[in-house]
């Protein structure tokens, strides 16, 4: 019993998605239907993306660029705003759960050699907004923005136009906050340089390329996903089993619940009557309740203004640290810091996330006018 129980706390997600599928079942019952809901490209890429960077992890490339970096601050302003732009940069293309994953571990190690455990409070929650912030700019940054490129036919140039303003006003209100941490001399010695297995790196450089051709529209999805079976198969298999199912699953569920929903005629009309006009917003607000990713799936299937939607579900990643899966994600690897407080992390997380909602939204308001 207890193993459900931690299931359904771990999963929460997961589990009410699941829910909502089967009860959208009784309303609309399963038909041949069913299988043009699912949005086999969009799978397909985040698996494979998963996949990569996960072999990029194990090739040791983030730590080994981590630690270039913060050996070489030379005051505890400098380190940590290194350790925040980390996570802001390299969420564009790793995705912001995995840049607090591997990044929120290494702000505490290299803080806690310098005896600076006061100042981490601050550094993770602006590490979990740089990390929502940054992966807003490209459509690998995070699976809302992966799906709605695909749901929507987006190109390049109409996706970046639309992110690129908001994501580097984020750069300027994240990196500014920075300068709330003292400037004081600091010095930590992380040991040797961890090891760098360039072979391998290569290697997932360039099936994150692969990928990339995908994302572009520059090959079809088969090719990318039979091709990384095939070479991974063969030089790193155990590294298929690296992504999370789970969150695939919870993609399915999400898929046959809002498919369902838009074959009900008065919640479609109902839904669309809602989001005209008010994408931002209401995209927003769902995902201070649901999350972004579940909202962006959700509200995807009652409007077609992708601008809108993809700048509110984005957006709507601050605010409470359910927004955003990552947020919970850094809650959490904070909380088991040595001496953490957790109350002062959610006292401080909130405060800035707000403002940053605020100032966000009524940026992307004037920017969709």
């Amino acid at each position: 019993m207890s193993h459900v129980k931690d299931f359904l706390k771990r999963e929460a997600v997961l589990c009410i998605a699941f829910l909502a599928a089967v009860i959208s079942c009784f309303f609309v019952p399963p038909d041949g239907a069913y299988l043009k809901y699912i949005d086999l490209r969009t799978l397909a890429l985040l698996y494979c993306l998963m996949v990569v960077v996960a072999g990029l992890r194990k090739a040791g490339s983030f730590t080994a660029l981590a630690h270039f970096l913060c050996e070489r601050a030379g005051n505890l302003r400098l380190m940590s705003a290194v350790l925040v732009a980390l996570c802001f940069f390299s969420s564009m293309l790793i995705t912001n759960d995995v840049a607090l994953l591997t990044f929120v571990p290494f702000a505490v190690v290299v803080l806690g050699m310098a005896k600076r455990e006061k100042e981490l409070v601050w550094v993770v929650v602006l590490q979990a907004v740089a990390a929502n912030l940054g992966s807003m700019l490209t459509p690998v940054g995070n699976p809302q923005n992966l799906y709605l490129y695909s749901r929507y036919g987006m190109g390049g140039v109409d996706f970046f136009s639309a992110t690129a303003p908001v994501w580097g006003l984020s750069l300027l209100l994240v990196m500014g906050s920075c300068l709330l941490i003292k400037k004081e001399p600091v010095s930590v010695f992380l040991g040797e340089k961890p090891i760098l297995l360039r072979k391998l790196l290569l290697f997932y450089a360039a099936m994150f390329l692969l990928c990339l051709l995908v994302v572009f529209r520059l090959i079809r999805w088969p090719v990318m996903l039979a091709l990384v079976l095939l070479l991974v198969g063969l030089f790193d298999r155990r590294t298929l089993l690296k992504a999370d199912f789970l969150l695939l699953l919870t993609f399915v569920c999400f898929f046959i619940f809002a498919g369902n929903l838009a074959r009900i005629d008065a919640v479609d009309r109902l839904l669309r009557q809602i989001l005209t006009g008010r994408e931002l917003f209401v995209g927003a607000l769902c995902s201070q309740v649901i999350s972004n990713v579940p909202a962006a799936l959700l509200l995807s299937g009652f409007t077609e203004n992708a601008r809108a939607l993809l700048l509110g579900v984005n957006i709507g990643g601050l605010g409470t640290p359910v927004a955003s899966l990552a947020s919970l994600i850094a809650l959490k690897l904070y909380s088991h810091a040595e001496r953490a407080e957790p109350g002062a992390f959610l006292r401080r997380f909130s405060l800035l996330n707000f403002l940053l909602l605020a100032v966000l939204l009524a940026f992307g308001y004037i920017l969709l006018l």
